[in-house]
């Protein structure tokens, strides 16, 4: 009889995990269909959109210099080649 167990233990897993993702997957869809999460999404603000764009432009300036000089900027000591 050890087979039976198995076979029931097995499927009260499966049944467990299925009604487990389940309920995530509603509870994630009434999340986002929520009126206040669109709300506060930096693409419903068009100046708040912008100063994101000019921050990501910065930063990737940045790494871009970095990236080009052999100083290690970290530690403000320069890398022998």
């Amino acid at each position: 009889m050890p087979g039976g167990w198995v076979v029931l233990i097995r499927s009260s897993a499966v049944s467990c995990s299925s009604s487990v993702m389940g309920s995530w997957a509603i509870l994630v869809n009434e999340f986002l269909s929520c009126p206040l999460v669109h709300q506060n999404l930096p693409e419903s603000n068009p100046v708040r959109m912008e100063e994101t764009r000019q921050r990501n432009a910065m930063v990737m300036q940045a790494l871009k210099d970095a990236a080009e000089t052999s100083e290690n900027l970290a530690r403000g000591k320069k890398q022998q080649d």
